[in-house]
């Protein structure tokens, strides 16, 4: 959930009350909102000590999809809707004078369907900006940016001062040499090709400069004398850039997904309309395709839905009538009317700000919001199921209890790793058909789905080095591999897995721990050749991860599949005659964990491991 600050006297002021910081919590609250920080505090204690302060700031989460509410002027809408103190705004279209003659027009090149294809635009007409309000419009495109837009690699938002500008513009990609202007903040004139150079050190602006590097092209942006707007996704000009005494914008946006794309220009557009002159207008532009095709831009033509009564009455156990659910949504800025020819039915009309609605469940979860969840009545319900846990999750309880009880301490770790700690780190080679891998990683630390549970356990140790030895840690939990015989192409295994670090070694200690289990699971221990038909045992193995010498292969026997009489003699003969040993599979490994691979976890203390599959030992019916 994306947490955004705004100002907390500004945001007051609007709700037209000074709450305390219980008050609006408890606001927040009903409308599914959460109060994160309330930094009067903070700013009152460095006021005294004589330090420079903003302005008091209240951090709040906000739900993903509620692109209406990353901005003080879309949450103070969106709660003085909810309180009643005005209706929804109506969001409309201003043409110019002339009509659609007059609008400003953009036309889209071929070229730029090779590296950004989408584009759409938008004019605020006679706005006024404060400090405030200016720095909510930068903090919008920011949070735009880093949420729905992906870190502008699936739309980016360009905002200009219109009066710099000549339009007719131009939409279009050229090579990187063919590119010239002065970046925001600059004075003096770069190629395209020596800004990407330039913004290589560049903190904030380096992260975006992979979107389009390797690309022939790059999409720019011309007005008619040629100055230039922007070059999305990486940096707008200095000649149009906006100030507190901007009157005019234009906003573009490019994009790589048009459904992305329109919702983003209708929400920059809708969000700060309410300072124009007249109130939540918007002045539309006419974008010409290279195929000749015209779109008016930004399309904010409401979308309805109907919702029943019935249906909202049914997951609520409320028995509203059609009049007071329609009061319910009004107060979620939605404007919801009576059908003429249905008395179960309301046709909602949804405005451009609310593209979180697809269905009428939403309808009837926006209405359970405006009345309340915790005024929603108590019932038992109407079905009966007694429930239970998963087979894999009661044979792994016994386990967890059994080593608990032992002194052993459960961790917790991430189940996705950075791809060394799961592979180099351990001394194992990636064979790449093992580990499934993150598309895109936020950070380097998970870029692979684990395929051990060790990795997780050293770093535990790692992150307490503080405590007294011996540390003993386990863990019991799911790894995942690829598996291409599967639809989903990946499988999960619960795996257990415990790692000993002290002064010595402790090969016998996770031994000692591995008898335990087996016990627990009246799985009894065998030998290699021995005639039994189940059991487990083990034997050297030469896993990189363990000291050489130091490490050994559990293997387990598993039951053979019930037969006839006639069967079970012959299973009793192989019994008898060794031949079982086929069957034999290997489930783990323990041993004394290599040097090398203690040294990559920063680990300065012999430490010995255990892991096996638990999953052999369910009874498969």
């Amino acid at each position: 959930m994306p947490t955004i600050s705004v100002d907390k006297a500004e945001l007051f002021e609007r709700l037209g009350h000074q709450y305390t910081t219980e008050e609006f919590d408890r606001l927040c609250f009903d409308y599914g909102l959460e109060l994160d920080e309330d930094t009067t505090a903070e700013v009152e204690a460095a006021i005294k000590k004589g330090l420079p302060a903003e302005r008091p700031q209240l951090k709040i989460e906000v739900p993903a999809n509620r692109y209406d509410l990353v901005c003080l002027e879309g949450i103070s809408r969106a709660l003085r809707a909810f309180l009643g103190k005005q209706d929804p705004p109506q969001y409309t279209l201003a043409y110019p004078p002339g009509g659609e003659k007059d609008l400003i027009t953009v036309t889209v090149s071929q070229e730029t369907q090779r590296v950004r294809p989408f584009f759409a635009c938008a004019v605020l007409r006679n706005i006024k900006f404060t400090p405030i309000s200016y720095a909510s419009f930068i903090d919008l495109q920011d949070k735009l940016h880093q949420n729905i837009g992906r870190r502008r690699s699936l739309v980016a938002i360009g905002t200009h001062d219109l009066d710099t500008l000549t339009p007719p513009f131009r939409y279009e990609a050229r090579t990187p040499t063919n590119i010239a202007f002065a970046p925001l903040g600059r004075d003096t004139v770069h190629t395209a090709a020596e800004l990407m150079q330039i913004y290589e050190s560049d903190k904030h602006l380096s992260r975006y400069l992979h979107i389009i590097r390797d690309s022939d092209v790059y999409p720019i942006i011309y007005d008619a004398d040629d100055h230039v707007l922007s070059m999305p996704p990486i940096i707008n000009s200095e000649h149009s850039k906006i100030t507190l005494d901007t009157k005019n914008v234009f906003i573009d946006t490019t994009a790589t997904d048009d459904t992305k794309l329109q919702i983003v220009i209708n929400m920059v557009a809708s969000m700060f309309s309410e300072y124009c002159a007249e109130p939540f207008t918007i002045e539309p532009c006419k974008i010409v395709f290279p195929d000749g095709s015209t779109r008016i831009s930004p399309d904010i033509t409401p979308r309805t839905v109907t919702a029943r009564t019935s249906y909202i009455n049914s997951c609520t156990s409320l028995s509203l009538t059609s009049s007071t659910i329609q009061s319910l949504l009004t107060r979620m800025t939605l404007s919801p009317t009576l059908s003429p020819n249905d008395p179960d039915a309301l046709i909602v009309s949804l405005p451009c700000t609310r593209p979180d609605i697809f269905h009428e469940v939403d309808i009837m979860e926006d209405a359970a919001v405006a009345y309340g969840f915790n005024n929603l009545p108590d019932i038992f319900p109407q079905t009966s199921t007694v429930a239970q846990p998963l087979p894999i999750s009661r044979l792994t309880d016994v386990i967890r209890k059994e080593w608990a009880m032992a002194g052993w301490v459960e961790a917790l770790p991430f189940i996705l790793c950075s791809h060394e700690e799961n592979f180099s780190f351990m001394n194992r080679p990636d064979p790449g058909s093992l580990a499934i891998k993150i598309a895109n990683p936020k950070t380097l630390e998970f870029q692979v789905v684990r395929t051990s549970v060790l990795p997780g356990l050293l770093k535990t140790i790692r992150e307490n080095r503080s405590h007294a030895l011996p540390m003993r840690v386990f863990e019991l939990s799911d790894v995942v591999f690829k598996d291409t015989s599967r639809e989903r192409q990946a499988r999960n295994e619960r795996h257990a897995g415990a790692v000993w670090c002290a002064r010595s070694a402790g090969f016998e200690v996770v031994h000692g721990l591995l008898d335990r289990a087996m016990k627990m699971l009246e799985v009894p221990r065998i030998g290699k050749g021995d005639g039994r038909n189940v059991g487990y045992y083990i034997k050297e193995g030469d896993d990189p991860a363990y000291f050489p010498g130091r490490a050994a292969t559990v293997y387990y026997r598993p039951p053979l599949p019930k037969t006839s009489k006639t069967g079970e003699l012959a299973d009793e003969l192989k019994n008898t005659l060794h031949i079982n040993q086929d069957r034999d599979i290997v489930i783990g490994t323990l041993g004394v964990l290599h040097p090398t691979v203690l040294e990559k976890f920063e680990i300065t203390y012999p430490c010995s491991a255990l892991e096996f599959n638990l999953e052999v030992f369910l009874k498969r019916s």
